[in-house]
């Protein structure tokens, strides 16, 4: 397949956008690659998704990079429930043929829409207050600190409710794959209103994480030959090249802000999986 060198400019473009984006809110770029790749550039979609493949790897490998060295990530808890969303994804692969998929993604999308409350209900608070350890957020040791430069301090904070936070991170990862895509959503949800961590920690910690189920599968699409080098090539520099960006404009952003940015991304994502169920193509 033929790409031009404009064509590949344009990508590029497009592709800094979406990694700045997916490193803010801790979604990975491909929420805006495929649209991206299908709709501007008309591209089939099995390209376009590869493609989504190679910016999810390249935002959490860009930002992950920054925001472990910075100490807003909490490594501890990414991988711990890590082991949760990689049994789903695991599950999800068995049963995927098994379950009409148009329905799922219109019930995942309803259930998106409805998760939006909740955030909303939350937009004025800049930290979670009154959140206390569980048992075993105490013995795995997941309560840690990060260094906030929109407040000028080190910000502190525990962890509550572990075990559903662990149970919702197989429902991403049995989203993810059932239906084939990102549950980078579904992961900041997790972290932000189960386990009431700071809206910076969700975001950063769901991009650590985003990577590892990413790489999982990215071998399959390169060998059933998905992933076309001159479309990956670009989509990844340009996503890399965001994701840096993202990652220096998150530090200086307050966790406000960054529900703002993430409610309409959210709500966008819900939209997409409720009309791919009923057969529209965004």
């Amino acid at each position: 397949m033929d790409v031009s060198l404009l064509s590949m400019m344009g990508i590029f473009a497009g592709s800094v956008l979406a990694g700045v984006l997916g490193s803010l809110v801790g979604l990975g770029g491909g929420v805006l690659i495929v649209p991206l790749l299908t709709l501007a550039f008309g591209l089939p979609i099995q390209y376009a998704i590869g493609a989504s493949i190679v910016a999810v790897i390249a935002t959490s490998s860009g930002a992950a990079a920054a925001y472990v060295r910075d100490h807003l990530s909490n490594v501890r808890i990414g991988m711990f429930l890590e082991i949760a969303t990689t049994v789903g994804a695991v599950s999800g692969a068995f049963v995927a043929g098994l379950l009409a998929p148009q329905l799922l993604f219109i019930i995942f999308g309803v259930i998106l829409l409805i998760s939006v409350a909740p955030i909303i209900f939350k937009l004025g608070e800049e930290l979670p207050q009154g959140v206390h350890n569980d048992q075993l957020a105490t013995n795995l040791h997941l309560a840690s600190s990060y260094p906030d430069q929109h407040l000028g301090q080190t910000v502190s904070y525990q962890v509550t409710r572990t075990g559903y936070g662990f149970v919702m991170m197989y429902v991403a990862g049995l989203i993810s794959g059932l239906l084939g895509i990102g549950s980078g959503t579904f992961k900041v949800l997790a972290l932000d209103t189960i386990m009431r961590l700071p809206m910076k920690v969700s975001t950063t910690t769901s991009n650590f994480m985003i990577g590892v189920t990413a790489a999982a599968s990215a071998g399959i699409y390169f060998f059933r030959g998905d992933i076309l080098p001159l479309i990956a090539a670009p989509v990844a520099l340009g996503v890399l090249v965001g994701a840096f960006l993202g990652a220096r404009l998150l530090t200086h952003l307050s966790n406000k802000t960054l529900r703002l940015i993430f409610i309409p991304v959210m709500a966008l994502i819900a939209l997409q999986m409720i009309f791919r169920g009923v057969g529209i193509s965004l």
